[in-house]
């Protein structure tokens, strides 16, 4: 392995306290810069964010804070509403959590004075994941330690459930056809769902387990990735329902794959938080090797930038920034 993948963070932004959960908006807000948000124990702070790659004026990042939420508890999960909009009035940030209560909260905000919090209940253990419908924004999905997949209106209603043989670690919707979610359990299977006919219509075998995630490449939805114990794996849907790549990853347990928005072959993998850091790497699939390797004190989270070959991961008071060249 080359000495110089080895990087430490392109970028840091100090933040309030230990950092739990990282995620950059995958949708346009109508400006230039990208909306992220973070949660730690009871707070969610949101923010837009740009980089020199992508506006020549700013040194470095720029991260101006929009909006800091209270949260009555840690915050386990967030997604992003494809709703939300800085470009027009009234502004909207809209986005949802799971705390340790095993409930789904709903916040949303004009930025201004009309705050708004809905809490949804049904799940009976621990949620892992949740989505928004990516066209809409009308529809969350979200798995949990239950063995179910649920989907609720915003309403909280819960409209379709899906029974687990596991619990579900990882959930994610078809960018455009939207009525296809993919859902992956702990024990190794991931199953992709009709939501109109309300059945399993594919499924892929890791051989192994414990899937701790999975994630679907929303750039081209004939690939899926995951990570197994400590290998990374992926799937050409077309091809098979077992992988066709399977590589070592990290030298204790995998925690997190996420696809990069901006190459469809670029992908990161992090290793379970350790006593001192935690080990980002950086993969391309035409490389036997990673093109990146970074690390953080004991990181948490994991996003990709929504065009950037750029992703983050929290920490300590801080957010780690890496671009990756392409």
């Amino acid at each position: 392995m080359q000495e110089d993948s080895r990087r430490s963070a392109s970028y840091t932004v100090p933040c309030e306290g230990y950092v739990d959960v990282v995620e950059f908006s995958p949708f346009d807000n109508g400006t230039a810069g990208s909306l992220l948000a973070y949660g730690g124990n009871q707070l969610v702070v949101v923010g837009s964010v740009r980089f020199q790659e992508e506006d020549l004026e700013v040194e470095g990042v720029e991260f101006t804070t929009l909006q800091v939420f209270s949260h009555t508890l840690r915050v386990d999960a967030l997604a992003w509403s494809p709703e939300s909009h800085l470009d027009k009035l009234p502004q909207l940030i809209r986005f949802c959590t799971a705390a340790a209560d095993f409930k789904l909260r709903v916040l949303s905000s004009d930025l201004q004075n009309k705050h708004e919090v809905k809490v949804f209940g049904g799940h009976t253990s621990f949620i892992n994941h949740l989505v928004y419908e990516p066209t809409e924004g009308q529809q969350i999905a979200s798995v949990s330690d239950d063995h179910t997949c649920r989907v609720w209106d915003l309403q909280g209603n819960e409209t379709t459930s899906f029974r687990l043989r596991s619990p579900g670690i990882s959930v994610c919707w078809h960018p455009e056809e939207v009525f296809k979610l993919m859902v992956a359990e702990k024990r190794g299977t991931i199953r992709f769902y009709d939501l109109v006919t309300r059945q399993a219509i594919l499924s892929l075998d890791c051989g192994q387990s414990p899937l701790m995630s999975a994630d679907w490449c929303l750039t081209n939805t004939i690939k899926v990735g995951a990570v197994v114990g400590s290998d990374w794996l992926i799937w050409d849907i077309t091809r098979s329902s077992y992988p066709q790549e399977k590589r070592p990853a990290h030298v204790g347990r995998a925690r997190l794959f996420k696809w990069s928005r901006a190459n469809e072959n670029l992908f990161s993998t992090t290793g379970c938080p350790g006593k001192i850091s935690s080990q980002l790497l950086v993969h391309h699939l035409g490389h036997p090797q990673p093109v990146m390797i970074g690390s953080a004190m004991v990181g948490a989270g994991l996003s990709w930038h929504r065009t950037l070959p750029l992703c983050v991961i929290g920490g300590d008071r801080k957010l780690f920034f890496w671009m990756t060249e392409m």
